[in-house]
């Protein structure tokens, strides 16, 4: 009895993820949903720690569309990390028109996750220095509670960048020899 060879166009197996990269990719979704419940708080009209004046430009109709519009966003993109643990994040989804059921290529994946990656860790990077800065529309407690309720978003960069590296290292080509 002879084994045959896979077809070329099968992928190789692949491992499946390590049990840390799914947690890490769970708590990236975590460590973002902190700060979308404080702002979906200030679109509800509770002032959550600023003063009457500082609470003023989050009272406006615009405010209550871009807050609760970041906050979703936010956390589908922390949510897009779970793709990297994920059947989805290697065999797009069927229901997806064209493209549904093909093989997702692996740097499709870690490119823009790698970017994204870094991206939020210059974004978020400063946010344990919240106290160092003058927030004179914040209350005292305001202050305190905000800068809990961001300090999380420091996380989201490193985190998903160790579900990235977990995922390219599943997915990397390996050359025999």
């Amino acid at each position: 009895m002879t084994l045959r060879k896979p077809p070329a166009t099968s992928p190789a197996p692949v491992a499946p993820p390590p049990r840390w990269a799914v947690r890490t990719a769970h708590l990236t979704a975590l460590v973002v949903l902190p700060s979308g419940l404080w702002r979906i708080a200030l679109v509800l009209g509770h002032p959550a720690g600023y003063t009457e004046a500082g609470f003023e430009p989050f009272a406006t109709a615009d405010a209550k569309v871009w807050m609760p519009a970041l906050s979703v966003l936010s956390e589908l993109v922390a949510l897009l990390t779970m793709g990297l643990v994920r059947p989805w994040g290697e065999t797009v989804p069927r229901w997806i028109p064209r493209i549904g059921g093909r093989m997702v290529r692996p740097m499709a994946a870690v490119v823009p996750a790698a970017l994204g990656a870094a991206a939020l860790t210059l974004i978020w990077g400063t946010v344990p220095l919240w106290w160092t800065y003058p927030h004179e529309e914040m209350t005292a407690t305001g202050n305190l509670v905000v800068g809990i309720l961001y300090q999380p978003l420091f996380l989201w960069g490193p985190l998903t960048a160790a579900v990235t590296f977990s995922y390219y290292r599943r997915h990397r080509v390996r050359r025999p020899g």
